[in-house]
């Protein structure tokens, strides 16, 4: 399908079994062919769900600074002025709202902890103001550096994404359970790992959402882009983009949405395709 089309102008890649390899190192041909693409003139952006915080040791092993879709589009950040640029927030009485949801729609299933990613300005923010939990969420933590706060408090503050989590469920268990009761209109669940984690942000908040913003302040179309992903929180980008492609490893659903699927167990999906034109 590549054969006749025309180098793209945008590239986007979510970076979590995506761009990274399972050491969560980039490879030497995503990066060589990434570094061809960004002196040929076309622009290269990282789409992910994590929080801007979490991707500096990615940036680490890259040539450039790009802008950086984070947080599943809630959060536009340039990493080479350490900025945010634009942040979409879900309001206390939504987070209020969906958590009183998630505590009814659990109590079957063992229970929910929550989680809040705060926008900030920079990766200077102190973290303990970026990411706060709960009490409960706290005694088993995925990783380390939080502040942690009562329930009420955690969503008296305006958040870009809400995490609920749980221990029994597998998060594609988990969204059958939860999103039926969301009202898409108030809020936008998905989910970017198979783990017990649920994502909500503000209605309409994906990564083509923000997508849509780089493409703008680079006067580039989204025919003129193409994305990769993997996981349910990267279908939205992989429709609106011109090329949508799903890695082997993708999930069902993704695969469904892309118009192209890399071959399966590369560690540099993204250089095949891209080796095409760079």
């Amino acid at each position: 399908m590549f054969d006749s089309a025309p180098a793209p102008r945008l590239i986007a890649s979510d970076i979590d079994g995506t761009f990274l390899d399972p050491n969560h190192r980039v490879s030497k041909r995503n990066r060589d062919a990434v570094l061809r693409a960004h002196q040929a003139g076309t622009h290269f952006v990282l789409a992910t769900g994590r929080p801007y915080r979490w991707i500096a040791p990615v940036l680490d092993q890259l040539p450039l600074r790009p802008l950086c879709v984070t947080a599943n589009g809630a959060v536009l950040y340039d990493a080479d002025s350490d900025n945010v640029l634009e942040a979409h927030e879900v309001a206390p009485g939504v987070l209020s709202h969906v958590v009183d949801i998630a505590k009814q729609a659990f109590a079957p299933h063992g229970g929910v902890s929550f989680a809040v990613e705060r926008a900030g300005k920079s990766v200077r923010d102190p973290l303990d103001e970026l990411f706060v939990v709960d009490h409960s969420y706290s005694e088993e933590p995925v990783f380390d550096g939080f502040g942690i706060a009562a329930l009420d408090d955690l969503v008296s503050v305006p958040a870009v994404k809400l995490l609920v989590r749980n221990l029994h469920l597998s998060a594609p268990e988990m969204y059958d359970v939860l999103a039926p009761h969301v009202d898409q209109n108030k809020a936008h669940v998905t989910y970017s790992m198979n783990e017990g984690i649920l994502e909500v942000a503000a209605p309409g908040v994906t990564k083509a959402k923000g997508l849509d913003a780089v493409a703008q302040h680079f006067n580039v179309t989204a025919e003129q882009t193409i994305t990769f992903g993997d996981m349910p929180n990267d279908i939205e980008m992989l429709q609106w983009a011109g090329t949508g492609v799903a890695m082997g490893n993708a999930a069902p659903a993704v695969k469904e949405a892309a118009d192209f699927v890399t071959t399966p167990n590369s560690e540099s999906g993204v250089a095949n395709v891209l080796e095409r034109w760079f």
